[in-house]
């Protein structure tokens, strides 16, 4: 029995290099080290294992902006192909590239494979350049499926990523991004890569911003219901942390989990609301946030200026 996951530990990494070396550069007469590039540590990586937990099997894949990204390294031990491992860790990668929001995934294929690729949904685009100047490759590309989610007033939604980026340019260089938003759910997502530590997880930041943009998101998106105005402020926050975020970066909040109201921007006082944030890796959760927010009505705002 086969598992396709990441690779965690040290033995698994070191498992991992070396069958990229074994099958795609030691045929070639190439050094060690010729195996890895500058995207290492801004990848997903995947490896199969076998029924004894040995690695048999690798891929990866890296953003090559946000619409597009490159699967590179694909690599199954001789005695383990033709038993669809290759086509395994193909479907996971797609599946986090369609997570990540990209449109088409490319990859170089040795013109010998194309027909393998092309069962599987991608089309040759053209010539890539040849391995080390002795192995043909074409390149081949595959427009993914758009994941179907809720989006209410998907207007608002817009012009909620549109501030975030123009006020907060960092929240771009993360990857944060509204999800989904349903009326009484509000859902963020982030990129994984530019927001790991060197022990390969999410920096406790950047769960932080993502949480407090989360509770700040649906203020704002709960003000718009309520035709309500206002400048949004973090008042205060705890965050509680349970478990690192390997994976799939995702922050979730419910109206159900908001306390207090807006009444008093009617009289021209501020209002305090207080949001309970789930921050999940994949649907595992991870950690607790709860912050208190202000809000200050128009007036008063523009005098604090």
């Amino acid at each position: 029995m086969y598992q396709i996951v990441a690779p965690q530990t040290e033995q698994e990494w070191e498992e991992y290099y070396e069958v990229r070396w074994q099958v795609l550069r030691a045929p070639l007469q190439q050094p060690r080290g010729s195996e890895k590039d500058e995207y290492e540590q801004h990848a997903w990586h995947r490896v199969v294992k076998d029924e004894n937990g040995k690695v048999v099997g690798v891929a990866r894949l890296h953003l090559v902006s946000s619409d597009e990204g490159q699967i590179r390294y694909m690599a199954v031990i001789e005695q383990h192909r033709r038993k669809g491992l290759a086509t395994m860790m193909l479907e996971s990668l797609e599946a986090i590239a369609t997570q990540e929001g990209v449109e088409r995934v490319i990859l170089n294929a040795r013109t010998s494979a194309t027909n393998f690729y092309e069962n599987l949904g991608y089309e040759v685009t053209g010539d890539a350049p040849e391995i080390f100047g002795s192995i043909p490759h074409v390149q081949m590309c595959k427009t993914l499926d758009k994941i179907e989610v809720i989006i209410r007033n998907p207007q608002w939604c817009i012009d909620l990523q549109n501030i975030w980026h123009q006020q907060i340019p960092i929240t771009q260089l993360m990857g944060i991004k509204v999800y989904q938003y349903t009326g009484s759910t509000f859902e963020t997502r982030a990129a994984l890569n530019p927001n790991m530590n060197l022990h390969g997880t999410m920096f406790a930041g950047s769960i932080y911003s993502l949480a407090t943009l989360t509770g700040w998101g649906l203020v704002h998106l709960m003000m718009r219901e309520q035709d309500f105005e206002g400048d949004i402020m973090l008042a205060d926050a705890n965050i509680h942390y349970h478990k690192p975020v390997t994976e799939l970066p995702r922050s979730v909040a419910h109206f159900d989990n908001i306390q207090g109201d807006f009444a008093p921007l009617t009289q021209k006082q501020k209002a305090r609301i207080t949001v309970k944030v789930e921050v999940l890796d994949d649907t595992l959760p991870v950690a607790e946030f709860v912050g208190q927010y202000v809000v200050l009505p128009k007036s008063e705002s523009k005098k604090s200026k």
